[in-house]
């Protein structure tokens, strides 16, 4: 594990390197208290970076900024169009018409990051994603972002998007000083829509000590971003990592901010967010060379579980122990070990104005299922070669014989038909690939078998959000 980590942090650090860009000690990266606002790390904190899902951080603030002042409520009805029902995961996959709350629709976005969700938001609440691209603009003005621009309410790859470290930090403060009766909308482990869960996948969230928000962000331009939030012994503060090569190594070096910034005191040398110096650079690095168009799986949003190493004999590129922090530090922290998560209960969302009884539960749950099973036996009827009238009334015989053997025991029956079920998906977010171009058709069968042809390093998919 600790040399297969090295591996990759230094292919990371030498790919940086060849493409002619500075990224070989990292992307960016903040430690801020969150009650003085004064800065305990500062690294590249205001070089620009494409912001990714953490763009719904500000989605957010707009939203819960309408809620004080009176224009709309928690339990306000959205209303998902086409537009928003057409874009790319992660996503819900809400039916256009589908109607949704506003508190249920921000629990979704925060945990599930969906891009559909964040959109309905958006539109009901702007008229538009271009008016409400207007209102986060204007908003991060006043909260003094002087270096961010959003494009759209979710994220997915757009030129004009761009943020930073510092900027983030700004943002996180005045959600959490802002809004102190809706902190816990950015502390939720997982959420449950029926009969699916979904897990944040925020890594520090239920696996670091005093960890309590708030979002991670994606796509191959940007890297792996996440601003988090924990508190200890009194004290609150906020990370901001930007830019990170995995999920792993951004859960990984922001654990390890924490664990810094704990150990260190804050004085008068420590300076506030707006006395950072500003970049020279203007418009954002582009990391997809060195993330996503290189050899091995697409990288994705929800890593495998991440632990922390502690030998201190192999090299860490992106350690906080080689960055120096402002203000008097303690003796050296000893490294918080991030180990699986710990259990949460799901916390429940649903369509509509009022929650679900027990038996629309059931009958949702029944319905996905059979969807579910009916989209599998469709693929399977589709890959399988065609088959004589003869097997296939053999075949039509055995399914009636089974369902006449269901009316004389249903309980057997119910365990014979559990066990073909389609077991249920393992709790996790998954990233699918963004593709410009529509996959190429299946070729007919032929008579012939063709020798295959080895798969075009070219061929990888282009585009990749949370």
């Amino acid at each position: 594990m600790n040399v297969s980590r090295a591996l990759r942090v230094t292919a990371f650090a030498l790919a940086a390197l060849m493409s002619g860009s500075a990224l070989a000690s990292g992307g960016p990266a903040l430690v801020v208290e969150l009650e003085s606002g004064r800065v305990l790390h500062a690294e590249r904190a205001t070089e620009p970076w494409f912001p990714a899902s953490i763009t719904k951080l500000m989605t957010a603030y707009v939203a819960l900024e309408k809620v004080r002042s009176g224009q709309m409520s928690m339990d306000t009805l959205l209303i998902v169009s086409e537009g928003a029902a057409a874009l790319p995961p992660s996503k819900m996959g809400f039916k256009p018409g589908t109607e949704i709350r506003l508190d249920n629709a921000l629990k979704i976005m925060m945990v599930k990051s969906a891009n559909d969700v964040a959109a309905t938001i958006a539109e009901n609440i702007g008229g538009s994603i271009d008016g409400f691209a207007e209102l986060m603009n204007a908003h991060a003005q006043r909260l003094g972002m002087v270096s961010s621009r959003f494009a759209n309410p979710h994220g997915l790859p757009d030129d004009r998007n761009q943020t930073t470290a510092r900027d983030m930090a700004i943002l996180a403060r005045a959600l959490l000083t802002e809004f102190p009766d809706h902190r816990d909308l950015f502390d939720i482990g997982a959420v449950q829509f029926g009969r699916r869960i979904m897990r944040n996948t925020n890594g520090l969230i239920g696996r670091y000590p005093g960890a309590d928000g708030m979002k991670t962000g994606f796509i191959c331009s940007s890297g792996f971003n996440v601003v988090a939030s924990a508190h200890r012994d009194g004290r609150h503060l906020i990370t901001v990592v930007l830019g990170a090569p995995s999920s792993n190594e951004r859960t990984i070096k922001a654990a390890e901010l924490f664990d810094r910034g704990f150990s260190s005191k804050v004085n008068f040398t420590n300076p506030e967010l707006a006395a950072l110096p500003v970049s020279a650079n203007t418009s954002p690095p582009d990391m997809r060379p060195v993330i996503c168009d290189r050899r091995g799986p697409m990288p994705q949003e929800d890593d495998a579980p991440a632990v922390a190493e502690t030998d201190s004999n192999i090299p860490n590129l992106f350690s906080s122990e080689v960055m120096a922090f402002a203000g008097a530090a303690a003796n050296k922290p000893v490294r918080t070990v991030l180990g699986p998560r710990t259990a949460v209960e799901p916390e429940k969302v649903w369509v509509g104005l009022n929650p679900p009884s027990e038996a629309e539960i059931a009958a949702q749950a029944a319905a996905e299922a059979a969807a579910e099973q009916a989209r599998r036996a469709k693929t399977k009827k589709a890959a399988a070669p065609k088959k004589g009238k003869a097997a296939a009334k053999q075949e039509e015989a055995a399914e009636q014989d089974d369902e006449k053997a269901a009316e004389k025991e249903p309980a057997k029956a119910t365990v014979k038909s559990t066990d073909k079920a389609k077991t249920p998906p393992r709790v996790s977010v998954t990233v699918k690939p963004v593709t410009g171009a529509k996959p190429a058709a299946k070729p007919a069968a032929d008579t012939k078998a063709k020798a295959p042809q080895k798969a075009d390093a070219a061929g990888k998919p282009k585009s990749v959000a949370n």
